[in-house]
């Protein structure tokens, strides 16, 4: 026999042996067997000191992250008034009508999180959670008190808001720290802390990031609004009703999301919003004391590829109202448009995309389709008032 073959014969025997060893060690762990252990005590403790390591490694990383940024977390609640709705029912003798119908109810309930941003009292949640306008709002720390909101400042483009809380009722909060959400990358470990159900306050879950710069139209069970966003971020960290609001966190316990989402019908599938997308709305926050956007006053409707070949008609996004005294209005944009280009960039994704990227006052050119026409307008963005 050649010499090559003898080297080639030894290596096989020696990987045929090493598995089996392996094998023989994961046997011993999940069947109880104890030949390794027998044979080879020494490799055994080896084996069962890494597979330890990892789960105590993993368990301190979330207990230290969880002691960290919990005290900063809170539940976000409601109270308004609601008319209870008629409910006529058909007796023997004729309708029925159950007492209590018709008449004002005092509703009071935990609808979602928020986590504090800064020592005085601010505090980050959904936009969509504290959607109406007509009703109060309560935070509740982690310790249970409860402190009222004085102000909320609300962002429909990025689906965020900030609370005031009253500065007479609470001081020295903890504010969380914020990490970078352009580097996160899939597979990473992440932590989500939020009040579940709007009930079980301060639940903690943990998963991985499933993917990046997903689509999505976010909403709250609660008050039945609706958002569209893009470039989120998906997670199977477990995201219920009632999480909206709350922190996604790394393993070092910065903020890298705001919870917003759970796809319906789906399993494991939740999703936030990348913190870097609302540092620089916070940054104008804490400058102006204002969320300041630009604004060109139309609503409009998202024309894809596929329906602008059917009906003969250039993909953009068809203009179906223009608001009075707007600079869209100004610029003589009128409903029934295609807005096309946007400073020469074809529209293909959502025109408020564009807009967002851009400062306030500044001049922008718009390429509209009108009547088999091309033509260009100029709109100079206006700052957006709630």
């Amino acid at each position: 026999m050649s010499k090559i073959k003898r080297i080639f014969i030894s290596l096989a025997i020696g990987i045929v042996i090493i598995f089996s060893l392996l094998g023989g060690a994961i046997s011993d762990r999940l069947f109880g067997y104890k030949i390794v252990d027998r044979l080879f005590p020494h490799l055994s403790r080896n084996l069962t000191s890494m597979v330890t390591q990892k789960v105590l490694t993993e368990e301190s990383v979330v207990i230290d992250v969880v002691e960290k940024v919990g005290p900063s977390v809170v539940t976000i609640n409601i109270e308004k008034e609601e008319v209870s709705p008629l409910n006529i029912q058909f007796g023997p003798f004729g309708f029925i009508f159950p007492e209590n119908q018709g008449e004002t109810q005092k509703i009071k309930q935990n609808i979602g999180t928020g986590f504090i941003i800064a020592a005085d009292g601010l505090v980050v949640t959904n936009k969509h959670v504290v959607e109406d306008t007509k009703a109060s709002y309560k935070v509740i720390a982690k310790d249970d008190k409860i402190y009222e909101v004085q102000k909320i400042f609300r962002d429909p483009a990025n689906d965020l808001a900030i609370l005031k809380i009253d500065p007479l009722t609470g001081s020295g909060f903890k504010p969380v720290e914020m990490g970078d959400s352009d580097k996160l990358k899939v597979g990473q470990f992440v932590i989500t802390i939020g009040t579940a159900l709007g009930e079980f306050k301060n639940t903690v879950t943990t998963g991985v990031v499933s993917g990046l710069g997903r689509g999505i139209t976010a909403g709250s069970a609660f008050e039945g609004s609706a958002e569209r966003l893009d470039n989120v971020i998906q997670t199977d960290a477990a995201i219920n009703p009632g999480n909206s609001g709350g922190p996604l966190l790394n393993s070092a316990g910065q903020v890298i999301g705001i919870n917003v989402a759970v796809a319906a019908g789906g399993q494991n599938i939740g999703f936030a919003i990348p913190i870097n997308v609302i540092k620089e709305a916070i940054e104008n926050f804490n400058r102006t004391g204002k969320f300041e956007r630009p604004f060109v006053g139309i609503r409009y409707r998202m024309i894809s590829r596929d329906v602008a070949l059917m009906n003969d008609v250039p993909q953009g996004a068809y203009v179906v109202e223009v608001i009075t005294n707007s600079p869209a209005d100004k610029a003589g944009i009128k409903a029934g448009d295609i807005v096309t280009k946007f400073n020469g960039e074809l529209v293909k994704e959502e025109l408020s995309k564009f807009i967002s990227q851009k400062k306030i006052g500044e001049t922008v050119k718009m390429t509209i389709w009108r009547d088999g026409k091309e033509m260009e307008k100029e709109v100079v963005l206006q700052e957006f008032s709630e």
